[in-house]
């Protein structure tokens, strides 16, 4: 029932700004995950990746909060998701549910959220616009240990697409 008014939530955050959305999701047994359990170590960042990490970490530490560490896995499977929204033109959390699985079952997270964005030009807009929306500014002062960024830029239109994702781990 959460999950099903977390994605109603969802769906009017997407239809109504269409450059932004967030989603969560809390741990889920072994046997809700059928998930690969191969950890990704491996991710190069791009400067907006690492700039954008750096501007959330330091807005968390100025309200108090811990800094969040990066994980490549985290990072990587953000990275699938922009593809995937750039290869469908779409803004969303398609499969979610299958990332935030894959991120419980291979990293041992309990809990794990979501921020997508989409035409931002830098990091600084993401953020402010993250911050400015409940949903996105719940998830990125939200009690969390790790997360993972990926920036990757539409070839066709050169509009960026972001994927952030959180965990407690």
């Amino acid at each position: 029932m959460r999950l099903k008014i977390h994605i109603l939530s969802l769906m009017v955050i997407v239809f109504t700004m269409n450059s932004c959305a967030s989603d969560s999701v809390d741990s889920v047994s072994d046997k809700e995950s059928s998930v690969s359990s191969e950890v990704v170590t491996n991710y190069t960042y791009n400067q907006s990746e690492l700039e954008t990490m750096k501007l959330i970490n330091d807005y968390r530490v100025s309200i108090g909060l811990n800094e969040l560490k990066a994980i490549n896995h985290i990072s990587f499977k953000s990275e699938e998701h922009n593809i995937y929204m750039i290869a469908n033109k779409v803004v969303n959390h398609d499969d979610f549910v299958a990332r935030s699985e894959n991120i419980i079952k291979v990293l041992g997270a309990k809990k794990v959220a979501e921020n997508v964005a989409y035409n931002y030009n830098t990091s600084e807009a993401v953020l402010k616009a993250w911050l400015a929306s409940d949903g996105h500014k719940h998830n990125i002062e939200g009690n969390y240990t790790h997360f993972g960024i990926a920036i990757k830029v539409d070839p066709e239109n050169g509009r960026k697409y972001y994927t952030n994702i959180f965990a407690k781990i």
